[in-house]
C-alpha cells in the first residue's frame, strides 16, 4: 500500500503534539499533513483524497467538533478520530454522533492511535469509492436527452407502475416508443435493469432522483 494511500492530517493547535505525532506517525509509513488550526486545514484541502484526519477538540476559534460539523456538510471523504485534553462524556457523544471513529483522551497510547488510524482509513477509502461512483452516475445521467430524463423520473417516482404503458399514457407516447427510450436509458446508464437503476439512483440522490 503506497503512502498516498495511507493519507493522514493532524489538525492540532499545540506544535510539540503536531511534531511528534508527524514524526511517529511518518516512522510507520504514514504520510502526514500537519495543520495548527481548523482554518488553515480547510484553506489547504480540497477534499479531493480519502484520508484519517487526527483532529484536537480543543482548539481556539475553531474548535474539533465545528470543524467536523462543517466536514459533514461538505460530505468530503474523510474519516476523524479526536484526540483531546479536557473532552467530557457530552462532547465525546457529540463527536461520536457526528461520525468520529473515536475520541481519545491525551496522554494515549500510539499503537492505539495508528489501530484507529487505519480502521479510519478503511473507512474513508470506502467513502471515496462511492463518491466517484456517485459522480460517474450523474455525468451519465446528464447525457440522457429531455425525453429519456422524463422517463428515468416517471420510474423513479413510482417505480410499482413503471410499464411502458403506464409511462406511455402519463407522457402522451406510445408504449413502444416507450421501450425504445428505455433500452437506450440502461445503456447511457450503464445498468442492466430498471430494479437497478432504482436502486443506484436512491444511493445517489439520497430522495430517489440523482441531483
Amino acid at each position: 500500500m503506497s503512502e498516498t494511500e495511507r493519507l493522514v492530517f493532524i489538525v492540532d493547535d499545540d506544535q510539540d503534539i503536531r511534531t511528534s505525532l508527524t514524526r511517529a506517525l511518518r516512522q510507520r509509513g504514514f504520510a502526514v499533513e500537519a495543520f495548527e488550526s481548523a482554518r488553515a486545514f480547510l484553506a489547504a484541502f480540497d477534499g479531493s483524497r480519502a484520508a484519517c484526519l487526527v483532529l484536537d477538540y480543543g482548539m481556539p476559534e475553531v474548535n474539533g467538533l465545528e470543524l467536523q460539523e462543517e466536514l459533514n456538510r461538505l460530505q468530503w471523504p474523510l474519516a476523524v478520530v479526536f484526540i483531546t485534553g479536557h473532552g467530557g462524556v457530552r462532547e465525546s457523544v457529540q463527536a461520536m454522533r457526528g461520525g468520529a471513529i473515536d475520541f481519545l483522551e491525551k496522554p494515549f497510547r500510539q499503537s492505539e492511535l495508528v489501530e484507529r488510524i487505519e480502521s479510519a482509513l478503511d473507512i474513508a477509502r470506502e467513502r471515496h469509492a462511492a463518491q466517484a461512483s456517485r459522480q460517474a452516475f450523474r455525468t451519465r445521467f446528464s447525457r440522457l436527452t429531455e425525453r429519456e430524463t422524463e422517463i428515468v423520473e416517471q420510474v423513479l417516482a413510482n417505480p410499482a407502475e413503471a410499464s411502458s404503458k403506464e409511462i406511455g399514457l402519463a407522457l402522451g407516447i406510445s408504449p413502444r416508443t416507450v421501450d425504445h427510450h428505455r433500452a437506450r436509458i440502461l445503456e447511457k446508464l450503464n445498468v442492466r435493469s430498471l430494479v437497478e437503476l432504482v436502486r443506484l439512483a436512491t444511493t445517489v440522490g439520497g430522495e430517489g432522483q440523482p441531483e
